[in-house]
């Protein structure tokens, strides 16, 4: 069976991803798995950008072909923030998930309710020895609350809520967030491409 290696350390979207690809016929492996450790610098403009910079690096080093997945929370009252910064908009050494979940509510408290946000999502499919990259592109709106609910997913989950399921993104089921969220759209949207980047 053909190999995919998803090109993350992050384990949330490590699981989202698996479960995502699970019935399309191809062997999926991680970064841990085959022995590979990277820590590609995201320091592009673009979600596309830094999707593609993981993307090229570990399809390079393992062989592979490689998925990476860029993604981030774009809140409108604060002009989109945190945006691409999303994984490290606390400077704060060590912040956490919680500690960043935190600050973004505390820059919030003076703008009025509700705080609409849009999750967004770009993955990435690099091939070895080959410079084309392919694309794909998923978004999930909905807003901001300011407390957390549920105990699933990470990142910004808690505090991220979908009016259609009535429900924060924390709070629904894999099978729930694997349907509405932003990932869910981007690999639903890459896979006729990695259909055809392997030939089915």
């Amino acid at each position: 069976m053909p190999k995919l290696l998803i090109a993350t350390n992050n384990k949330g979207k490590v699981n989202e991803i698996q479960d995502l690809l699970k019935d399309i016929g191809i062997e999926l492996v991680t970064p841990n798995e085959i022995g590979i450790k990277l820590d590609v610098e995201e320091d592009g403009n673009t979600y596309a950008e830094n999707a593609e910079k993981k993307a090229l690096a570990f399809a390079q080093a393992s062989g592979l072909i490689a998925l990476a997945d860029d993604s981030g929370l774009e809140v409108d009252a604060l002009n989109g923030a945190p945006g691409l910064y999303s994984n490290r908009y606390l400077s704060k050494p060590n912040a956490t998930e919680a500690d960043r979940r935190a600050y973004l509510l505390k820059n919030l408290k003076d703008h009025p309710r509700p705080w609409s946000a849009t999750f967004h999502a770009t993955i990435a499919i690099a091939v070895p020895n080959d410079p084309s990259v392919r694309f794909a592109t998923g978004e999930c709106k909905g807003e901001i609350i300011p407390e957390e609910r549920g105990s699933g997913g990470f990142g910004y989950d808690p505090i991220f809520f979908i009016p259609e399921a009535t429900h924060t993104m924390a709070e629904l089921s894999m099978e729930e967030k694997n349907r509405l969220s932003h990932r869910a759209h981007a690999v639903m949207n890459a896979k006729p491409i990695l259909k055809e980047v392997f030939g089915f």
